[in-house]
């Protein structure tokens, strides 16, 4: 068995570690203030960093092209209060056009 094979058991057993552990925490620990605030803005917070990387960074390297016009574009859009279908469909017509005209 290669090391990548034993890495990815070795995570997959941690990953199902940490999810028994969550499930065996004690409901008034969760319901906490702070772990309440906590996780209110996490998922936030990663799709925030989620989006930065997907846009401005292209193997291990941080560049500004195209991808990132199409995301000022659709925080425009959202201060402007456009439909989400809107948002979305003008951001990426924004990056095409700008990569048509050679920006990439």
């Amino acid at each position: 068995m290669s090391l990548l094979w034993i890495a990815v058991i070795a995570a997959s057993v941690l990953s199902f570690v940490q999810k028994w552990i969550g499930y065996q925490a004690p409901q008034d620990v969760l319901e906490g203030p702070r772990i309440s605030r906590i996780t209110t803005l996490l998922p936030i917070a990663l799709l925030g960093a989620l989006v930065a990387t997907q846009t401005a960074v292209s193997g291990a390297e941080i560049v500004l092209d195209a991808r990132l016009a199409g995301l000022a574009a659709g925080v425009v859009l959202l201060l402007l209060r456009a439909p989400f279908l809107a948002v979305v469909v003008g951001a990426a017509v924004v990056a095409a056009a700008l990569r048509a005209l050679g920006w990439a």
